[in-house]
């Protein structure tokens, strides 16, 4: 086609010649951040990086190939544990980190684990996981328990957190006003008791919880290894 028409495959731009997997994988991400899962599909990734759909298959098999790399690329953000750093600590770090990373990218929340074909960071992530634990002295049935209790947390709590009908102090104080006067009177004591005494004071903050209900996790954990010798 005369003045240089596009051409099913070939890139929009002299530019677009260099993409890489790690470009589309990247690009996939800023979209899903932005828009969520539902806006993702290979068409609207090469849009975003301006070059053909078809030049994306050069690199990425297809949507749920796309999704491996994103998930892969989630784990490289988060802390690998130490492990031979002091369990307690490196493990605590990497479910404090893990938090950040997947509020910044809430799309992968439900994710994570849910891939059959999990991608070298990934895997390399849970071997630090498991050698932390390993070289504790966690037996590994122990070891089994502990990853599963802490990734039960990590991501139990972000889909209550990332779920939540209030957004921010006075989002929830508008709220708990509006739910408390529709209560008959004398119903419900303990639920008006948490509300009204702690709440809905000023700098309640829901997240807080994370990491109370990690030290829980640890102590348990903790104990645990101690019963066993470790």
């Amino acid at each position: 086609m005369a003045g240089g028409g596009l051409v099913a495959g070939r890139p929009k731009s002299a530019g677009a010649a260099a993409l890489t997997r790690t470009d589309i994988v990247r690009a996939a991400m800023v979209l899903a951040d932005a828009e969520g899962l539902a806006a993702l599909s290979m068409r609207a990734v090469a849009r975003r990086l301006e070059v053909e759909a078809m030049s994306l298959y050069h690199h990425v098999a297809n949507k749920d190939g796309l999704l491996d790399g994103m998930v892969d690329a989630v784990f490289t953000e988060f802390h690998a544990p130490d492990v031979a750093g002091p369990w307690r600590a490196e493990l605590r770090q990497r479910s404090c980190s893990a938090r950040e990373v997947l509020k910044a990218h809430p799309w992968a929340v439900g994710l994570m684990d849910s891939r059959r074909n999990p991608g070298f960071e990934t895997l390399r992530h849970h071997d630090a996981v498991l050698g932390c634990l390993r070289e504790a002295g966690f037996s590994l049935r122990l070891t089994g328990h502990a990853f599963a209790l802490l990734d039960a947390h990590l991501y139990g709590f972000l889909v209550q957190e990332l779920s939540l009908a209030f957004d921010g102090e006075q989002d929830l104080a508008e709220l708990g006003e509006l739910l408390l006067s529709s209560l008959p009177e004398g119903q419900l004591p303990y639920f008006k008791e948490f509300s009204l005494e702690h709440a809905l004071r000023p700098g309640y903050d829901f997240g807080d919880e994370f990491e109370v209900g990690l030290d829980l996790v640890l102590d348990g954990l903790e104990a645990r290894l101690a019963a066993e010798g470790g």
